[in-house]
């Protein structure tokens, strides 16, 4: 029954489609090479013989062709081999049996060539080569590396080696060439070089090293066999579970092609560009192939850093948001095409305790960042907004749901405005799972604020792929709402980490909730106004607000700096808002 589950709902029943149409064309031929007429009944025979022996030799009829390896190839020889030995009895006195095994051959060659080239066609278009690779070491790892590699960003263009016994070879139609070579054919650096070499080779390394710098902007030195082998310690090479292991959730819709699309050649400004989701969509930028990047942030390390990760065009601008006449400049001398506004304060309790600095650098930085982006004319711009923003408790969130109505409501042109919504992203700065893992490493117990508060979690890389292709959809004023899947208790999240580094699960300390800090988040799902053709993302139903009154609300906020006056002015813009101070 299993068998045929899998035969009639998954695509192995093309592996028998094929072996009906290569067996009944390769007979065809063979009976008219022969001489002979065409026999209906030795065919039947011979595909039945095939059929069984896919079916129970090494499960051939479930077999990738997109994964072909040499393997592969002597795997389907050898099924058809037993075919052979299945059907032939049946007509050794009838048929010479040279008849059979030239049909046998010529099918073997057909369906080898059938699949390496399905292989070859798929594996060569599936991915977009952003970046390019030299191997140095033409030897089993060398060669080991490059297959790894097929399922990279990176393009192989050469292997180099200096041995006189691979000299003028090539290996699956990559070249192998000298050194000397390889500095006259090599017109642009290229990205990454690796060096998979012998223990003796190395021993010679600072040499190698230095002969091979002109060939990448980066070199990397593959371990040998014998010294992971050699190693004192095999834990050396463990990798721990991680909570991000069991916590991801990759979503299933993600389509990188549509990402693709929408970033190619274009230039692209990123606000918070150091931060925990702007570095990471300058990553996505960065994969997906930007003309430019115009990085903006007004925090000297978080800049330098990125800035040194990256390795395209770009331009770095040390500028704070909330200063309209410092942005402009950044406008009017890069004309960005795409803007993604991730510069925010989101830490909840600072923001409580600074409401004034929540209000300039949120509201205001958005606000500016907004308009300078439909002044300029951008195509898109998308807002990074949170889960707090939904029937905010805290100014923080209050805040972040004034930046999506006035998204929602500003006259925009020919400029696109969206907002994103998400939950937590694991390992962002401010984020719990840190803190916890710094607390562990001091043996400090956990410190969980109540026993049910949960929180919605989503990879840092996953979140941000989302919002880009969120950001594609736009069309004008949408608040998009990405699926977190399930909230995650803490004080579960908390007992997951203990376990993992080997504490005790009980070592937390409830510290009772903060200032504006909920119980449960809500991203709104269940009231969002549509789906979009991705399942991972919603649209939520939109706000209208009268443009004028929002930007006289915007103008009297500014202008106040005592708390409760804020709370009060906030409230009227976010009639949900209910702000919970936990006075009393």
């Amino acid at each position: 029954m299993n068998f045929i589950k899998n035969v009639i709902f998954s695509k192995n029943i093309l592996n028998f489609l094929v072996i009906i149409v290569l067996t009944f064309i390769t007979f065809a031929w063979t009976f008219l090479i022969f001489h002979k007429p065409f026999d209906i009944k030795i065919v039947l025979v011979v595909i039945v013989a095939r059929i069984i022996s896919s079916i129970f030799i090494f499960k051939d009829y479930s077999m990738s062709w997109r994964q072909a390896t040499p393997k592969s190839f002597l795997i389907k020889s050898a099924v058809n081999i037993v075919a052979f030995c299945i059907y032939m009895p049946f007509f050794y006195n009838k048929i010479y049996i040279y008849f059979f095994v030239s049909e046998l051959f010529f099918y073997l060659f057909l369906i080898n060539f059938l699949m390496f080239s399905y292989s070859l066609y798929l594996n060569k278009s599936k991915k977009h080569k952003t970046k390019t690779l030299i191997i140095y070491g033409s030897s089993k790892a060398g060669q080991k590396l490059a297959d790894e590699f097929k399922d990279s960003e990176y393009k192989l263009l050469y292997f180099v080696d200096d041995s006189i016994k691979t000299k003028n070879k090539s290996i699956d139609g990559i070249g192998v060439i000298s050194t000397e070579k390889l500095k006259k054919v090599l017109k642009n650096k290229a990205d990454l070089l690796v060096i998979a070499v012998s223990k003796e080779e190395k021993e010679n390394l600072k040499n190698l090293y230095n002969s091979l710098e002109f060939a990448a902007k980066k070199i990397q030195i593959l371990p040998t066999y014998e010294e992971i082998l050699n190693s004192e310690k095999y834990s050396n090479f463990l990798k721990d579970v991680t909570i991000e292991d069991l916590l991801a959730r990759k979503p299933k819709d993600l389509d990188k092609k549509v990402i693709r699309e929408f970033l190619e050649n274009k230039t692209v400004l990123i606000t918070g560009a150091g931060g925990s989701i702007g570095s990471e969509i300058c990553r996505q930028c960065e994969l997906n192939g930007v003309k430019k990047l115009i990085l903006v942030d007004n925090c000297e390390y978080n800049l330098y850093r990125i800035d040194e990760e990256m390795t395209i065009n770009r331009k770095c601008y040390l500028v704070d948001v909330s200063k309209k006449e410092d942005i402009e400049i950044v406008f009017q001398k890069e004309k960005p095409q795409i803007v993604i506004h991730a510069a925010a304060y989101k830490h909840v309790p600072l923001c409580e305790e600074n409401p004034k600095s929540a209000v300039i650098n949120n509201i205001i930085g958005t606000k500016n960042v907004i308009d300078l982006s439909i002044k300029h004319s951008a195509e898109n711009f998308i807002l990074i907004s949170t889960d707090k923003a939904v029937r905010p408790t805290n100014i923080m969130g209050a805040t972040k749901r004034v930046c999506e109505i006035y998204a929602q409501n500003v006259p925009s042109k020919n400029t696109k405005i969206s907002a994103v919504r998400f939950g937590n992203v694991l390992d962002s700065s401010g984020s719990v799972v840190p803190k916890f893992r710094k607390l562990i490493k001091q043996n400090k117990p956990l410190t969980v604020t109540h026993p049910e508060i949960t929180r919605y979690f989503m990879l840092i890389p996953e979140a941000c792929q989302l919002v880009l292709q969120a950001g594609s959809l736009a069309k004008n004023g949408e608040i998009f709402i990405l699926d977190m899947g399930e909230p995650v208790k803490i004080v579960d999240l908390a007992k997951k980490m203990l376990k993992l580094y080997g504490k005790d699960e009980n070592n937390i300390v409830f510290t009772g909730l903060r200032p504006g800090e909920k119980l449960y988040e809500e991203l709104l799902l269940n009231e969002a106004d549509k789906k979009t053709r991705f399942e991972s993302i919603f649209v939520a139903k939109p706000i209208h607000f009268d443009f004028n009154e929002l930007n006289k609300h915007i103008e009297k906020l500014i202008n106040l700096y005592d708390k409760d006056d804020i709370i009060k002015a906030l409230k009227d813009i976010v009639k949900e808002f209910n702000h919970n101070d936990l006075k009393e």
